[in-house]
């Protein structure tokens, strides 16, 4: 069956059975390898995307549910050479030890503050309860969440400045 995939804000085509999980779609036939297999039941976040902007654990999220509808993966916040406000936090905050788990909750995050731009720590906590890490940088990952918010506030209030600095 061929399915379309909107993922990281490109279209593709995929030849896949309508309940293959979207995570090994997006590893083997995409080579986006951010997401990773965890434990394939949902229960340790390391496989979290977001769809439609809410995170979603994509190792039991069937491609046909997927279909037509916006995937996000660490790939598409941003790059090595520009990364975005989450990954710029992760890295200036020094979230990851090894790594495994990180890809999971830097996507956790986006999502929480795509829809809360200014989460508190319980907000925080909430949105990473499905995420495990074993090597317990939570509370990096926490701070790395609010800094990413901060990052944002600023990229936020540049247009604004801009904009009242040409009007005057």
């Amino acid at each position: 069956m061929t399915i379309t995939l909107n993922v990281n804000g490109k279209s593709h085509q995929v030849d896949a059975e309508a309940d293959t999980p979207l995570l090994y779609v997006l590893r083997n036939d995409l080579d986006l390898h951010a997401a990773k297999y965890g434990c394939g039941l949902g229960q340790c976040g390391a496989c979290t995307v977001m769809i439609d902007g809410k995170a979603a654990l994509s190792c039991v999220t069937p491609l046909l549910v997927a279909q037509g509808r916006e995937i996000t993966t660490v790939e598409g916040l941003g790059t090595a050479e520009n990364p975005g406000p989450i990954q710029k936090a992760f890295i200036e905050k020094q979230s990851a030890q090894c790594g495994y788990c990180i890809a999971g909750m830097m996507m956790s995050g986006a999502a929480l503050l795509k829809h809360n731009p200014k989460p508190s720590d319980d907000d925080i906590r909430a949105a990473l309860r499905t995420n495990l890490c074993r090597c317990g940088t939570h509370m990096r990952i926490m701070a790395a969440i609010k800094r990413a918010s901060e990052l944002m506030g600023q990229q936020a209030a540049l247009p604004a400045a801009e904009s009242n600095r040409s009007a005057g």
